[in-house]
């Protein structure tokens, strides 16, 4: 009885191959030509099949597990370790862990495999392909640095929301600085910018959003110089400001941002780190980290910083600045505040003069006069005016109820005795007992 053979294609292949090849209609030479073998492969071939038969020319390891196949203790183990410690890590970076931390020689590809069977990891659908005009990298380290701010629970459960301004150098991809801060706000970007330019100094270029940090928005303004704090602030430093029209311009740092969301949290939930003083700390050890594995040399080796000069006073720089004329009696009006500029000059040398009043990140007032401090008093602290709420701060300004005074009329009223609510049944009890 003839016996049922099982062969893939490229075996069937062979076969007919070989059996030309052994009743010679066909020479070793061509045969390993079409096979793209050797032509001692093909004398192997023909010793297995005049043995036996077709079955000769069949994979013998055909049901039988691969060689190199993962072994069992070591699958357990890698499975045991992710579920334990890195169920919310994705494959790449979970396969860093495991080689740096745990000594497991595995392919990426192997942990991804094992992820995707164990319902770890879902494989992401491929997106339908937008296409954005391309812009090649900078040459230069320091011509071009894109910076952005990302609110997100880099914290977790452990503390509250906080905002991560990045700093990221366009020709490089190298992460330049990274500041936690409560908030996205001028003082915060000043805080950031002042730590960068000590470190690596002036560069030619930032590239942001249009912020309202980086951009005036309203069309037409009546008042103010067209510039933002931080603007008046970089041109005084002479870097250039540029405000990209899409998200996908300033592409590098938004991507950037989103590897942040998922090593950078992970990374400080496993140090325990909880806070932004203990994060800004840790911040550096992450950068070099980071800039080891993905940053990228530039076409040129020049560094396009600059050094700061001696009349770079950033303490002055990074403040909010505003200019004043003072009024015949020597007086300014800043903030609901009447100041008194004392000076030991006729009053009549300095009336309708040009001051510029600087804020600091303590609220502490500084008032200059040609780039000299002038001495003042709180001579007038106005009433209490209406202010502008951003709808992000209704919450906190309404937290305070109102809360009506011991002699309200309110609290005379008759469903009220004594400033306590009473019932109907007891009303009627009070008022018979009057009686």
């Amino acid at each position: 009885m003839d016996k049922l053979l099982t062969m893939s294609k490229k075996e069937v292949t062979r076969v007919e191959v070989i059996q030309r090849t052994e009743t010679k209609h066909l020479k070793q030479k061509e045969a390993a030509k079409v096979l793209g073998v050797s032509e001692r492969h093909i004398r192997r071939m023909l010793r297995a099949y005049r043995q036996t038969g077709a079955e000769g020319l069949i994979s013998k390891r055909r049901g039988k597990p691969s060689n190199n196949q993962l072994k069992t203790e070591v699958r357990q183990q890698v499975i045991d370790l992710i579920y334990s410690q890195y169920p919310d890590f994705g494959p790449t970076f979970a396969h860093e862990k495991l080689t740096e931390k745990h000594g497991l020689e595995l392919s990426r590809e192997t942990v991804r495999k094992l992820m995707i069977i164990e319902g770890i990891w879902k494989p992401k659908k491929v997106k339908k392909l937008v296409v954005h005009q391309m812009r090649d990298r900078r040459a230069c380290l320091g011509e071009l640095v894109q910076i952005d701010g990302s609110p997100h629970a880099w914290f977790e459960e452990r503390g509250e929301k906080c905002n991560l301004l990045v700093f990221i150098d366009d020709a490089t991809g190298r992460l330049m600085e990274l500041y936690f801060t409560p908030g996205e706000t001028t003082f915060g970007y000043f805080a950031a910018t002042e730590r960068y330019l000590a470190r690596f100094g002036k560069p030619v270029a930032f590239y942001s959003d249009k912020n309202s940090i980086f951009k005036v928005n309203i069309k037409n303004a009546l008042t103010g110089s067209g510039m933002t704090q931080f603007g008046r602030a970089m041109k005084e430093l002479g870097i250039e400001i540029i405000c990209a029209n899409t998200p996908q311009a300033k592409g590098r740092v938004e991507r950037a941002i989103q590897i942040l969301q998922d090593r950078l949290v992970k990374e400080m939930r496993l140090l325990g780190i909880s806070s932004i003083e203990a994060a800004n700390e840790y911040a550096p050890e992450f950068m070099t980290d980071y800039n080891a594995r993905f940053a990228v040399d530039p076409r040129s080796s020049n560094d396009a910083h600059r050094p700061l000069g001696s009349k770079d006073d950033l303490e002055r720089v990074f403040t909010l600045q505003e200019q004043r004329n003072l009024s015949k009696n020597l007086t300014l009006q800043y903030k609901n505040v009447i100041y008194q500029i004392q000076t030991s000059r006729p009053s009549y040398a300095m009336r309708n003069a040009l001051v510029t009043v600087c804020e600091d990140d303590q609220c502490t007032i500084d008032i200059l006069y040609k780039g000299h401090s002038l001495e003042y008093s709180v001579y007038q602290k106005q009433q209490h005016q209406a202010e502008v709420v951003s709808s992000k701060a209704i919450d906190e300004k309404l937290k305070k109820s109102y809360k009506p005074g011991k002699d309200h009329p309110w609290r005379k009223y008759g469903h009220r005795l004594n400033g306590k609510p009473i019932t109907k049944v007891a009303q009627h009890e009070a008022a018979a007992s009057s009686d």
